[in-house]
C-alpha cells in the first residue's frame, strides 16, 4: 500500500518532451492519472531546435517551440499535470516506485523514463571555462548575439550542418571544423553547398578542435589541426554539435540496465529492467533521435503502461536489449 502522506500517482513521466507529452495524451484520456516532472525546458530539445522540417503533417515545416507548445496544451487539455523539477533516483518498493525528487518524495505505480539527451561536450581546454560566454550549444539561444560577427561551429553531422545554417541569419561568415568529413543528409548538404558558394561558410575537413582561446572573458579564437597541420580560426564565438549523450546519471545506481553509453535498455514493450519503469524517446537504446519516432515510441509506451496497471503485462524474462525493440 502506498503511504498516505506521500503524493502518489498512477504514472509518472520523467521528463516532459514530446515522448512524454504524448505519451500522457493517450494515459491522461483513458483517466490514468498522470504527472510529467521535468527539470529543464517543456518540450527537451525539440522546443529549441529553430525549424523542425521533417515532422509528418506541417509540409511547410513547424518552429521546434510552436510544436513542443502545441504538445504541452494538447497533454494538458486532457489533464496532465506538468511539475518543474528533477528526480534523483528511482526505488522499486514493489507495487509502488517510490521517485526521490527535489520536490520531496512520490509514489507511482508505473514510470515513464523519458529524459531525452543533452549536448555532447568536445573536452577541450577553454570549453568549461567560456561557457555561455564565448561557447554555446543551442543556436536558436544564442545565436542573435552574434549578429555581424565571426562564428567557429564544431562538428559535422545533420545538427551541426543545420544549426550552421541557422547562424548564417545572423554571422558575418562561419568556420565550420569537421573532424573527418561531412555525415549530413543530401537536403543538408545542399543548403550548405550553396552557402560555401555564397562566401558564408568555409568548411575545413579533417580539422580537430585543440583548444578555445579567450581574453578578457571572451572568446578570441580556436587552435585547431587541420591535415596534421597546427592552424587557428580568430572567432567571437564558438557552437559545439557533435552528437547527444543521454540523461540518465539519476540512474547510475538504480537497478535498471543501461548500455555500454548510458541509454537505458527496453524490451519489446518498452519495458526496463525495473518491473512497471518503461522508457522512450531519445534516452531508450535503440533509438532514431528523430521527433517523430519520439512521439510514436511515447504513444507505445502509454498503451504499455496501460497494459502493465491492468495486470496484463508481464515483467522481462530476460536482459532487455536495443535489438528486442526492432520490430516496433
Amino acid at each position: 500500500m502506498a503511504a498516505t502522506d506521500i503524493p502518489t500517482h498512477d504514472v509518472i513521466m520523467i521528463g516532459a518532451g514530446p515522448a512524454a507529452l504524448a505519451a500522457a495524451v493517450y494515459t491522461t484520456r483513458e483517466d490514468i492519472d498522470t504527472l510529467l516532472f521535468e527539470r529543464g525546458v517543456i518540450g527537451g530539445l525539440a522546443a529549441i531546435t529553430d525549424m523542425v522540417d521533417n515532422y509528418p503533417g506541417f509540409p511547410e515545416g513547424i518552429e521546434g517551440l510552436t510544436l513542443a507548445q502545441q504538445l504541452q496544451q494538447q497533454a494538458e487539455r486532457f489533464g496532465a499535470v506538468i511539475e518543474l523539477g528533477e528526480v534523483s533516483e528511482i526505488i522499486d518498493e514493489g507495487e509502488y516506485k517510490r521517485l526521490k525528487t527535489t520536490s520531496g518524495d512520490m509514489l507511482a505505480r508505473a514510470i515513464l523514463i523519458a529524459t531525452g539527451s543533452d549536448y555532447k561536450k568536445i573536452g577541450v581546454p577553454g570549453e568549461k571555462e567560456y561557457y555561455g560566454r564565448g561557447v554555446h550549444y543551442c543556436a536558436t539561444c544564442d545565436g542573435a548575439f552574434y549578429r555581424d560577427k565571426k562564428i567557429v561551429v564544431v562538428g559535422g553531422g545533420n545538427s551541426a550542418i543545420q544549426e550552421a545554417i541557422f547562424l548564417t541569419r545572423f554571422t558575418n561568415h562561419i568556420d565550420l571544423l569537421v573532424r573527418s568529413k561531412i555525415r549530413a543528409s543530401e537536403v543538408l548538404r545542399h543548403e550548405l553547398d550553396e552557402l560555401v558558394e555564397a562566401g558564408k561558410i568555409t568548411v575545413h575537413l579533417n580539422t580537430t578542435t585543440d583548444e578555445i582561446v579567450g581574453e578578457d572573458n571572451a572568446v578570441v579564437k580556436v587552435l585547431a589541426t587541420k591535415d596534421g597541420q597546427k592552424t587557428e580560426f580568430p572567432t567571437d564565438g564558438v557552437f559545439v554539435f557533435v552528437g547527444l549523450i543521454p540523461n540518465t546519471q539519476f540512474l547510475a545506481e538504480s537497478d535498471i540496465e543501461l548500455d555500454e553509453v548510458g541509454f537505458v535498455r527496453t524490451d519489446k514493450h518498452l519495458q526496463t529492467t525495473m518491473p512497471g519503469v518503461f522508457a522512450a524517446g531519445d534516452v531508450r537504446s535503440g533509438a532514431t533521435m528523430q521527433i517523430a519516432s519520439a512521439v510514436g515510441e511515447g504513444a507505445t509506451a502509454a498503451l504499455m503502461i496501460r497494459e502493465y496497471l491492468e495486470g496484463k503485462l508481464e515483467p522481462q524474462s530476460e536482459h532487455a536489449t536495443e535489438a528486442s525493440v526492432a520490430q516496433l
